[in-house]
């Protein structure tokens, strides 16, 4: 879960889940080499992160309404973020799903 740290200057929210893109790898940390840049991690990674927008709104929200010092400019941006990152992944959802039905209806 992602942290809102009220005493940060501003009330800014703190421990924004990074893109896959910005993902650094530690290391000598163990990482699949097959596996790295497929499909499935890609999607994997993007509900991930969808998740954890998601999340700090919440979070950003609770704080708000818990009397928490955090700007209701930065919690209301947070909860737009969340709902376009989740509509968006809705959207390829569904494209992904018509295009399955499309194979699928293929003869060979």
């Amino acid at each position: 879960m992602n942290a809102i740290n009220p005493n940060a200057s501003g009330g800014r929210l703190v421990g924004a889940t990074p893109l896959p893109s910005q993902r650094l790898t530690i290391a000598g940390e163990a990482s699949p080499a097959k596996d790295a840049g497929s499909f499935k991690n890609l999607l994997l990674d993007s509900i991930e992160n969808v998740n954890g927008m998601q999340q700090q709104a919440d979070q950003a929200v609770e704080a708000l309404f818990t009397g928490g010092d955090v700007n209701p400019a930065e919690v209301l941006t947070a909860v737009q973020k969340a709902d376009m990152a989740f509509r968006l992944t809705m959207q390829v959802r569904n494209k992904l799903m018509d295009v399955y039905r499309e194979i699928q209806d293929v003869r060979i």
